[in-house]
């Protein structure tokens, strides 16, 4: 009798789990930067009325703080998808056990996507790999599928 833990194993995927994954990301992530930029601005609109203007010097940092926590927050939820990832059928899984992702792991995600545009070539990675995952998808530790 062994004393190692194991993992718990990871749900079965349907056989349809990768089909049109690329597009469907593309087509949610468009919806979620819509939504992030309209969070972003009603949450500067505010912060304007509030500070009497002295929010002006927010503006650039406070669209990525936004995205952050949206991608984290929604993620990490129980739905565990952002509201376009929800709309185009998607969901955002643990790659080892495939239960929910943690808040860090999501916002971690989330930057590191948004660091990824530093240097476009690495999208290319989903071309190679068999569950068309990206760099930062394999970097957080998560895996993106259609709907269970």
């Amino acid at each position: 009798m062994s004393n190692t833990l194991s993992a718990p194993a990871a749900p079965a995927l349907r056989a349809d789990a990768f089909v049109g994954l690329r597009s469907r990301r593309l087509m949610a992530l468009g919806f979620d930067f819509v939504m992030v930029s309209i969070l972003a601005s009603l949450l500067w609109v505010a912060l304007m009325a509030l500070t009497l203007g002295l929010a002006w010097f927010l503006l650039p940092p406070l669209w990525p703080l936004v995205a952050f926590f949206y991608n984290g927050m929604t993620v990490s939820g129980w739905r565990m998808a952002t509201p376009g990832m929800r709309m185009m059928d998607l969901e955002m899984r643990m790659n080892d056990n495939g239960g929910r992702v943690p808040f860090i792991n999501a916002a971690a995600h989330a930057l590191l996507f948004y660091l990824s545009w530093c240097l476009p070539v690495v999208f290319l990675v989903t071309f190679v790999d068999a569950q068309k995952r990206l760099l930062h998808d394999m970097l957080a530790g998560v895996l993106v599928v259609r709907r269970l």
